[in-house]
């Protein structure tokens, strides 16, 4: 796995964790802000073929 892949891989798995913990606080707001970013990550995953599907497994 290159750079380019791990470091994308590890923004979506921390855009999770930040949607999870806004989501706990009912921070609608912060809700707001992080499903943003993990919409975001997962869509640039996606556009070079990473199966962030697999990487939620791995999260579990």
């Amino acid at each position: 796995m290159d750079t380019v892949t791990e470091a994308l891989l590890a923004r979506v798995r921390a855009a999770r964790a930040e949607l999870t913990d806004a989501v706990a606080a009912e921070d609608v707001y912060a809700v707001a802000v992080a499903q943003d970013e993990l919409d975001d990550a997962v869509r640039l995953a996606r556009g070079l073929g990473l199966d962030v599907e697999a990487t939620r497994a791995d999260e579990e």
